[in-house]
């Protein structure tokens, strides 16, 4: 019975997306696998059980029903805080462990999910390192790309777990940073023992979102072409600048959401007659008749929402770094870029599966 525990150096980095990949991956390649969540912070009842949503959806995709309280048995709710912080909260690490072989029973390889960063939940000896230790299990850290990559850490995690790292996979890395870690980081890596297990490029879909969604997301509403709001947005480009400059941005960024003041009717038609995804109007001000009719023509939604500019940016940046992956599609896309990135042979033999 083998043991893989999915972590990373930051929360959001792609965990359910790269423990997908690896599950239907394996499942494909004649394996039964097993899955827990050990820590989960986003509570819900399953069938009178108290669970987590992550967790459910994971078991879901990859045809599992194991019950709730073995694959994540502990949920940190605002009552699991109030205990943890004063003391009164013991053996967790026991029934996780008991969770852990309920799940793998009969299993040739269970993926154990992390939750946030590899310290995380150390307030109630929840995080990583306790965990892996405790079940004894080999490890893989997700680094996800965030203006640079967490090398400092990385090799920190190696000195710490020893032989209990198999490797890191680099995720969300963008084509301009691909020589670096080939010439530079990379060999830096593996000299320090860090076995680079995979690089996953940067996709644009894996981080977009659908229209509706993302009106939702920004407490606003669609106040036109209401039938398309299953368009999808990539990206995001801000319309504060004079047209002219605005138009050079815009024709570089396919699939972007274009952020504008209700009152700037100039930005806002040039953006309906680009073809962009969705218009997003601040300041909690209607669009005059010509731009509504040109974006019931055009089929271009307009959302309308009450905040500023820069602090509807700042949710925007958030929203799409964010986003939980739930589209049958972006499953899709996340499987086959885990699935043609990451080093399975390495990662068998590190597991012991023939």
């Amino acid at each position: 019975m083998a043991g893989l525990y999915i972590g990373s150096t930051t929360g959001y980095s792609g965990k359910n997306m790269i423990v997908m990949g690896l599950g239907m991956r394996l499942q494909k390649d004649g394996y039964n696998v097993g899955y827990m969540k050990p820590v989960g912070a986003m509570p819900m009842e399953i069938d009178g059980k108290l669970g987590d949503e992550d967790a459910a959806f994971v078991q879901d995709v990859l045809g599992l029903s194991e019950d709730p309280t073995m694959v994540t048995p502990v949920v940190v709710t605002q009552d699991f805080k109030v205990k943890a912080f004063t003391g009164k909260m013991e053996g967790l690490l026991d029934a996780i462990v008991d969770g852990y072989e309920a799940v793998s029973k009969d299993k040739d390889v269970t993926l154990v999910a992390g939750s946030g960063s590899m310290y995380s939940g150390k307030y109630c000896d929840t995080d990583a390192i306790s965990v892996i230790k405790k079940l004894g299990v080999k490890t893989v850290i997700i680094d996800r790309f965030q203006k640079e990559l967490k090398y400092d850490y990385l090799m920190v995690m190696k000195e710490t777990l020893g032989d209990l790292m198999a490797g890191v996979i680099l995720n969300d890395v963008p084509p301009n940073f691909m020589d670096e870690i080939t010439q530079l980081l990379g060999p830096a890596l593996e000299a320090k023992g860090v076995k680079i297990l995979g690089v996953i490029p940067r996709d644009p879909l894996m981080g977009a979102i659908k229209v509706g969604d993302l009106a939702d997301r920004l407490g606003g509403k669609i106040i036109s072409a209401h039938n398309k709001s299953e368009r999808v947005v990539e990206s995001f480009l801000i319309g504060t600048m004079q047209v002219e400059n605005f138009m050079t941005h815009f024709r570089k960024k396919k699939n972007s959401a274009i952020i504008v003041g209700g009152d700037r009717s100039d930005v806002q038609l040039v953006a309906l007659e680009g073809d962009c995804p969705c218009l997003i109007l601040t300041g909690n001000l209607y669009p005059n008749d010509i731009i509504l009719t040109r974006s019931e023509v055009l089929e271009t939604p307009i959302i309308m929402v009450r905040e500023d500019t820069f602090t509807v940016a700042k949710k925007m940046d958030d929203i799409l770094s964010r986003h939980k992956l739930r589209d049958a599609i972006k499953i899709k896309q996340g499987a086959e870029l885990v699935s043609n990135n990451i080093d399975f042979e390495f990662l068998k033999k590190e597991l012991g599966l023939k």
